[in-house]
């Protein structure tokens, strides 16, 4: 509904711009000394020199993840099922911690897929997971993370401005923070404005129950509230035993955006004690955050999709306060485009432009033009994203086409040696080809029912066991597992 009255709409705009420069000020003012001190090496703007400590490797990772897409996305859907992504982030958390951590320091990659050359002995997998990673952060995160942004603002100021205008606004911003300052700013920005998203938005929870008489159920349908989701919910309850913790794994442990953060400390012990500094604050409080504010806005408003957390904030906050959460949720959106525009850049100026265009003398000029151009592209893309009905469950579907082919690569390439690049490669395509097929074809026409959730497991099965077969019967490799190896000492 937004602020109606044209005062409390200027009060609102005016905190918001003022608490978004401060927030610019004060990232400014702690990067400034070595944001540009370094050598211009793909480890000094993407792995921020690695020098992120414990507080900043746990914020950054926190907002990457709870920016708008959770926000909105997640609140959009209006029941509480839906915080089960955030109860099974935690223990994907744990196991980036304990065990994916140590085999990213021991290589001492800057990229994920570095680590896929090193284990096949060739560079093959490691482009094709390489661009798997840039299609979905190109076509999918950065316009996604845009849309939703835009739209939560858009629906708090109550106005009529299209939403491109205020995505342009934010990609624009964001683009600033990647191209002066890389992974640095990105993550002292992303822990600032982080305190504040999160103290304001269990502020929001508070206020939400209260408006409603701390009274939740009444008036509110049983699947809404249930944490036992049916066959035809977002989440049936099976699937937290089948597909969910490997989406888990996929995204916090083998997800360039998020894995960069941790990797980007000084040393294992310190990237440990952010993650799980991180797996702590998401267990405590992510879940409420991302699904009691949907349900109380159902049970005032009904059924309005992805418009329910905005218009809840504009109803339960006074104008200066929801101006204030304005501009936190500004801040947030602009993090996580940062975040994922850096590792975008990373992986582009890593993993391509080094390879087969030329090598990188200096990797601040090469992120600067990268950015601007697939800023423009997110910008542009933005409203493909306008129709969904739920922008999470959108995403969260489409996630398929790439995170259990690429998950696949490292689950091969981690547990087995004597493996071809090559064969992880068939691996890898099958799996696109697989979940494409369920997704536009196979699922649309009722020929498989199977939920997606169920059905990436059978993606990541089918294309673990292509990858063996080919590189058994095609090109003659024995596969075999291996024996554990030393984990560096902590």
């Amino acid at each position: 509904m937004g602020i109606s009255n044209a005062s409390g709409g200027a009060v609102q705009i005016g905190v918001c711009l003022l608490i978004t420069f401060l927030i610019g000020l004060a990232t400014w003012a702690t990067v400034r000394r070595a944001s540009r001190s370094g050598d211009g090496s793909s480890k000094d703007v993407f792995l921020a020199g690695g020098g992120l400590t414990w507080p900043f490797v746990a914020g950054a990772i926190t907002l990457t993840n709870l920016s708008t897409d959770q926000l909105v996305g997640m609140n959009g859907n209006q029941m509480l099922l839906l915080a089960w992504w955030e109860l099974a982030g935690f223990v994907g958390l744990l196991i980036l911690s304990f065990v994916f951590l140590p085999i990213y320091y021991r290589a001492q990659v800057t990229t994920v897929t570095e680590l896929l050359e090193k284990r096949y002995g060739g560079g093959g997998i490691r482009t094709l997971v390489s661009a798997l990673f840039l299609f979905g952060m190109i076509l999918i995160y950065l316009p996604a993370g845009l849309y939703s942004g835009a739209l939560f603002l858009r629906t708090l100021f109550g106005t009529d401005v299209p939403i491109i205008v205020f995505a342009a606004i934010l990609g624009v911003v964001a683009a600033a923070y990647t191209i002066t300052g890389g992974l640095r700013a990105v993550a002292v920005m992303e822990t600032y404005a982080g305190v504040g998203v999160m103290a304001t938005a269990v502020l929001i929870v508070v206020l939400a129950l209260r408006a409603v008489g701390w009274d939740l159920t009444s008036g509110v349908p049983a699947e809404r509230l249930t944490m036992i989701g049916a066959a035809d919910s977002p989440i049936p309850f099976h699937t937290l035993f089948t597909g969910m913790i490997f989406i888990q794994i996929y995204y916090w442990s083998t997800n360039q955006p998020i894995t960069q953060k941790a990797m980007a400390a000084p040393s294992l012990r310190e990237a440990r004690k952010g993650v799980l500094a991180a797996a702590l604050v998401r267990i405590c409080f992510i879940p409420a955050i991302v699904a009691v504010p949907g349900v109380v806005a159902y049970k005032l408003f009904g059924d309005i999709d992805d418009a329910a957390y905005g218009r809840l904030v504009g109803e339960v906050l006074p104008p200066w306060m929801s101006g204030a959460f304005a501009a936190m949720i500004a801040a947030a959106v602009i993090a996580h485009t940062s975040a994922v525009l850096n590792a975008a850049v990373g992986l582009y100026a890593v993993d391509f432009h080094d390879k087969y265009v030329a090598p990188v003398a200096n990797h601040w000029r090469l992120a600067a033009v990268t950015s601007a151009v697939l800023t423009a592209t997110s910008i542009a893309l933005v409203p493909v994203f306008e129709n969904a009905k739920s922008i999470i469950n959108l995403l969260q579907q489409l996630n398929g086409l790439s995170s259990m082919p690429i998950l696949s690569a490292f689950a091969v390439g981690l547990l087995f040696k004597g493996v071809e690049s090559r064969a992880a490669i068939v691996g890898v395509i099958w799996g696109v080809i697989l979940y494409g097929l369920y997704t536009f074809v196979l699922q649309p026409e009722g020929v498989v029912t199977m939920h997606y959730i169920d059905f990436m497991v059978v993606t990541l099965f089918s294309s673990i066991a292509a990858a063996l077969l080919v590189n058994r019967l095609a090109f003659g490799g024995r596969a075999s597992l291996r024996w554990r190896e030393p984990v560096p000492a902590v």
